[in-house]
């Protein structure tokens, strides 16, 4: 299957200029564009040897002393590909030009104070602007909510998202003591997925806790309930310490509904960084038969495609060829809404209970 099939690709390509030099940009965002064969014009990072080196591996002919000399030389057209913490971010966008096209990486800033004022600053500035919640782009997820759209399962009233991994969190230095991380950094993407497919829910129950191999990190494990009234059930179980083989590590999403379920293993977690192969399958009723479970190629995979289809929309709606920009920062403000949500309801703890003797 080719990209094209998977997305709508843009008419008429814009030059990408990237703020940031980390692994994510390393790893997923410059493989995607070379899959799609689009144009990185220059890259900026505060690290200039990290700018200089992924430049010389991926043939990017412009490294920026500064974020001001890039912006001073983008064309209007550019595309601003902004990778850098949350921290980072309202300097960044404050030095964007007017009426720039932005894609950001998640999340949409630290907390829900930090989300407004971006939320403010980005239409103050007249920006078209998309958070990089890729997930929603992953193939089996393109895949998947065509099939649910459809009613290929009838109604959808399920889903669960289960990582039970061993993750590496060393590889991101800026996540150590930091006063959020797990759901703030991780499970900011599934909770995003939960209101792509079933809306903003009613409430949220959640609670966050460390690990003790990794007390250095606000969190590393979560489960989190999210309120879609009696019929739907929605919930997210991530554990990031299971350090005792493969066998049992777990990365799946799973939706149910009154005619069939699908379910996609996001193999790229499992034994992260190198990961496995994504799957995609499908359980159909038929009356008279024997529920089983259909093996089918999800199209392609988390890294790169992923990446390369939040641009794609985000270019597709710069030039008008596409109607809806699926990772708004209004969906995006919402999601950190939930975020925001989930954090005070793991701070206030559950209903208490008065155990007699």
């Amino acid at each position: 299957m080719s990209h094209s099939d998977l997305y709508k690709m843009p008419v008429s390509p814009r030059p990408i200029y990237i703020v940031g030099a980390g692994a994510i940009v390393q790893d997923a965002h410059l493989p995607a564009y070379k899959k799609a064969g689009w144009q990185v014009a220059g890259i900026f990072d505060s690290v200039m040897a990290k700018a200089e080196a992924l430049a010389a591996a991926n043939n990017i002919n412009e490294v920026f002393s500064s974020l001001a000399a890039m912006v001073m030389q983008a064309p209007a057209n550019a595309v601003f590909d902004v990778a850098v913490p949350a921290a980072a971010l309202p300097d960044v966008l404050g030095q964007l030009p007017q009426k720039a096209t932005v894609l950001i990486q998640k999340p949409f800033g630290s907390n829900i104070e930090e989300a407004t004022h971006l939320y403010e600053l980005c239409k103050r500035k007249e920006f078209t602007a998309a958070i990089n919640f890729q997930k929603r782009f992953i193939p089996a997820i393109v895949k998947a909510k065509k099939m649910i759209d459809e009613g290929l399962i009838g109604e959808l009233h399920h889903i669960e998202i289960r990582m039970n991994i061993w993750h590496p969190w060393h590889l991101w230095s800026f996540l150590f003591d930091i006063p959020r991380m797990e759901m703030l950094y991780h499970s900011i993407h599934y909770m995003d997925l939960m209101r792509y497919f079933l809306g903003n829910p009613k409430s949220v129950y959640a609670k966050t806790v460390k690990h003790p191999k990794m007390m250095q990190l606000a969190s590393t494990r979560s489960v989190i309930i999210l309120d879609y009234g009696e019929v739907t059930q929605a919930f997210i179980n991530t554990n990031h310490g299971h350090e005792f083989g493969l066998k049992y590590q777990d990365a799946f999403i799973k939706w149910e509904g009154t005619k069939g379920a699908i379910r996609h293993t996001l193999g790229k977690n499992i034994n992260f960084p190198e990961g496995g192969d994504d799957t995609f399958e499908v359980s159909i009723l038929e009356e008279g038969k024997t529920a089983e479970w259909q093996a089918v190629d999800p199209g392609g995979a988390w890294y790169p495609d992923a990446f390369m289809g939040s641009m794609a929309n985000l270019i597709c709606y710069a030039e008008g060829t596409e109607r809806v920009l699926i990772n708004s920062i209004e969906s995006a403000y919402h999601t950190m809404q939930l975020v925001e949500a989930a954090y005070v309801s793991s701070n206030g703890g559950g209903t208490s209970i008065n155990f007699k003797s």
